[in-house]
């Protein structure tokens, strides 16, 4: 007798399940029965899929640092484009209204977690050092062009403006931040030229 349905991409689904249960209820909530009852399935197809709760969450951390490299891309077609406030305020909407603000929590709420992401990222959090490597090299190749001043230290700049970033967009109870506030934060903090 059957014992459910077949699912497709069932590791997709968990980690897709896992998403939603860390965006909508926060990292507290995050175990494996809530994670299976909301990809509709049983607790053995989680551990069919993954060594262990742990590895689902090192896989969808993961996941979201390639995204946000892959946004890096989007961010590097922009040198040159547009206000430099602009490009950079885009980047950081689109990081911190992700999943990104709820995996900094995440990782400090579980020290396996934790433990195992170390072996990757040793001396920095994963999907924030992505972002802020993205900021960076969009900075330095705007510095090239003149639009920001020679002498800007754009590696510092970056994690600066993540961190800050951070800030504005941790409480996810409430609003984001308006788009003036994110970007007057940004132009005190950015050396722009012109």
């Amino acid at each position: 007798m059957p014992t459910g349905v077949a699912l497709r991409d069932a590791r997709q689904q968990l980690l897709d399940a896992a998403e939603r249960v860390l965006l909508r209820d926060g990292p507290g909530a995050l175990t494996s029965r809530t994670v299976t009852a909301e990809a509709g399935c049983a607790k053995g197809v989680l551990h069919r899929h993954f060594k262990d709760f742990d590895d689902l969450l090192v896989e969808l951390v993961r996941d979201h640092a390639g995204r946000t490299m892959a946004r890096g891309e989007a961010l590097k077609a922009a040198v040159g484009t547009g206000t430099v406030q602009d490009n950079v305020a885009e980047a950081l909407e689109e990081l911190f209204t992700s999943v990104a603000v709820a995996v900094v929590p995440l990782m400090t709420f579980r020290d396996e977690l934790r433990a195992r992401l170390r072996q990757t990222w040793p001396t920095s959090l994963p999907v924030l050092q992505e972002a802020a490597d993205s900021i960076a090299a969009y900075l330095a190749a705007e510095r090239g062009l003149g639009r920001i001043a020679p002498g800007a230290d754009t590696d510092t700049l970056a994690r600066m403006l993540i961190g800050t970033g951070h800030l504005l967009y941790a409480d996810r109870r409430v609003a984001p931040p308006a788009a003036e506030t994110v970007r007057a934060t940004i132009s005190a903090a950015l050396p722009v030229r012109g």
